[in-house]
């Protein structure tokens, strides 16, 4: 299901670019600027299997988007800078931020180069557990754990599953399965003991996989020293806050955030929600992240910047730089906003 809906993603956005409705488009969807979001930029690999590619791109895309903006003259700037402008109402020229999410290594060794050669700003949204190098990055275990597998035994609610992981393809429909099973569990208790069980039963170490993926705190502090570089809070755990107690959510952000302070010295003042999509962020979200102090915080939800979101800085909308989709051609139709609208029902706010 989901590489038929990758396909049609990428049917859409060829469509988009080959048609040039994206050129008509967009005058009327392209706003005033987008923030984009990222996760890993690294080299790519070579394997087969690969479940969460799209979490990365390779520097050189990183590069093409950079140059893609710079072509059309798009102020590229700080997240600070992207609120003054919101809130100011100062669209003369369009802008455009940089947000990579969770904190990964790579981040310091692959992306800040590349940004540096445009000196264009970015922000990295730390969750602080992974720069402890404790933190649960379940995600990457499922991946290690089918990896190295030809099948998966699990129990899910009453039935008892053996998954065929023998083949690519079979493990991708393997990772589907549980990754959607896992994500849809009533508590982070449920899903921290479920992925345990897993990697105990495939011999996979999460704090390992987290010490070798993840800054450290020494690494944190180098790349906050760049002046380019403006560090963000991204919880504690990276649980999703929506199925927290509104006193838990308000403490993994608030407590995230100190935590970051104590080991820089320096004032956070942005936010990433976890997941940040419409099942892990919401309006009770959007209020504790106003409520505790954050300038700006940041979702998931695709969608460009509109002069209407200075009044919804802490729902801010994103543009996802997505792994699966590294062509340069799609690029005018990401900045032109056609993609988004088309994504979001030509809502130019989906913040509810």
């Amino acid at each position: 299901m989901k590489q038929l809906r990758n396909n049609v993603i990428r049917a859409g956005l060829g469509a988009l670019y080959f048609s040039g409705a994206h050129h008509l488009l967009r005058p009327l969807l392209s706003g005033v600027g987008a923030i984009f979001m990222l996760h890993h930029v690294r080299p790519a690999r070579e394997a087969a299997f690969q479940p969460n590619r799209h979490l990365e791109v390779t520097p050189d895309f990183l590069r093409a988007t950079l140059c893609h903006l710079r072509s059309r003259d798009i102020d590229i700037v700080s997240m600070d800078e992207l609120q003054e402008r919101l809130a100011q109402g100062r669209f003369a020229r369009r802008f455009a931020a940089f947000t990579l999410d969770d904190g990964y290594r790579d981040n310091l060794e692959f992306a800040l180069p590349v940004l540096r050669e445009f000196d264009a700003p970015l922000t990295v949204y730390i969750a602080s557990d992974f720069a402890e190098g404790t933190g649960r990055l379940w995600w990457t275990a499922l991946e290690a754990a089918i990896a190295k597998t030809e099948q998966i035994d699990v129990q899910i609610g009453n039935a008892a599953l053996r998954l065929d992981a023998t083949t690519p393809a079979a493990k991708q429909a393997a990772f589907d399965r549980l990754h959607d099973w896992l994500r849809a569990l009533p508590g982070e208790h449920d899903l921290e003991r479920e992925i345990e069980a897993l990697c105990a039963r495939h011999d996979v170490d999460m704090a390992a996989l987290c010490r070798s993926l993840c800054l450290s705190w020494d690494e944190v502090e180098r790349l906050a020293a760049d002046p380019l570089v403006t560090i963000g809070a991204h919880s504690i755990s990276h649980c999703n806050l929506a199925k927290q107690s509104g006193e838990i959510a308000a403490q993994e952000m608030t407590l995230s955030r100190a935590r970051i302070e104590h080991a820089l010295g320096r004032t956070v003042q942005h936010f990433a929600y976890p997941y940040g999509d419409r099942q892990a962020a919401g309006e009770r979200e959007f209020a504790l992240a106003a409520s505790a102090g954050f300038k700006t915080a940041v979702t998931t939800r695709p969608g460009m910047l509109f002069a209407e979101n200075a009044g919804q800085l802490t729902a801010l909308p994103r543009v996802s730089l997505n792994g699966n989709y590294q062509d340069a051609r799609i690029l005018p139709v990401l900045t032109s906003g056609a993609a988004t609208a088309m994504w979001n029902g030509f809502r130019r706010i989906a913040a509810a």
